[in-house]
C-alpha cells in the first residue's frame, strides 16, 4: 500500500472572519500581501467549492480539482448572521447549538453531521501521493475529531486560523503528522 499524504489548509482571511460574521457561500477572501507557501512538489490540489476556498486554492496552483466533500458546515438560516446579533435574538438556540454537536437550531447541518460526512470522505480517500486540501475551520476540527478519535466536544477548543494547516498521512489508518 502506497502512503497518502494530505495536508488541509485553512481558507485565507475573510471579512466575515474579521467581523465575527458566520460565513455565507459566496464570501470571498480578503487581500492577500503575499500568496501563501506553495504546494507540495508533485502534489495535487482539492478545493472545497465555496468561494472564499477557491479563491485560497488559486494563490496555490492553477490545476485545482473542487471537491464537494470539503464544503463548510451548512448554517441554514444563521449564514451571515453576526455572533453578537444571534447573542442577542437567539442565546438561547445559540447556546445549544454550541454545547450539542447533533444541533442544527438554525435549520442547517448540525456538527455531528459534518463529523459523519468527512468520516466517510476520509474512509474512502485511497488516492496515494500528496495531496493539498482547501477547506474551512469547521471542516478542520471535524477532520481531527475523526483522527484522533476524541469527542466531538472537543472540535470547542480547537483554534483554526486563516491558511492553517493540518498535516496528515495514511498507511493504514489516518494519522496526525506534526512537523
Amino acid at each position: 500500500m502506497k502512503a497518502i499524504r494530505l495536508t488541509l489548509i485553512c481558507h485565507a482571511l475573510t471579512q466575515a472572519q474579521k467581523t465575527g460574521r458566520l460565513h455565507c457561500a459566496d464570501d470571498g477572501i480578503l487581500p492577500l500581501a503575499q500568496p501563501p507557501a506553495a504546494t507540495l512538489p508533485g502534489g495535487q490540489l482539492l478545493t472545497a467549492p465555496e468561494r472564499r476556498a477557491c479563491e485560497t486554492a488559486a494563490w496555490l496552483s492553477g490545476t485545482v480539482q473542487v471537491e464537494p466533500a470539503l464544503a463548510d458546515c451548512d448554517l441554514g438560516r444563521w449564514q451571515g448572521l453576526t455572533l453578537k446579533q444571534l447573542q442577542a435574538e437567539q442565546p438561547q438556540a445559540l447556546a445549544e447549538w454550541l454545547q450539542d454537536p447533533a444541533s442544527a437550531v438554525h435549520g442547517g447541518e448540525s456538527f455531528a453531521a459534518l463529523c459523519q460526512r468527512l468520516a466517510a470522505w476520509l474512509a474512502a480517500f485511497d488516492r496515494p501521493g500528496e495531496w493539498l486540501a482547501v477547506t474551512h475551520p469547521m471542516v478542520m476540527r471535524a477532520v481531527l475529531v475523526q483522527v484522533l478519535g476524541c469527542p466531538m466536544s472537543a472540535s470547542q477548543r480547537i483554534d483554526v486560523l486563516p491558511l492553517s494547516r493540518l498535516e496528515l498521512s495514511f498507511t493504514g489508518q489516518w494519522r496526525l503528522r506534526l512537523g
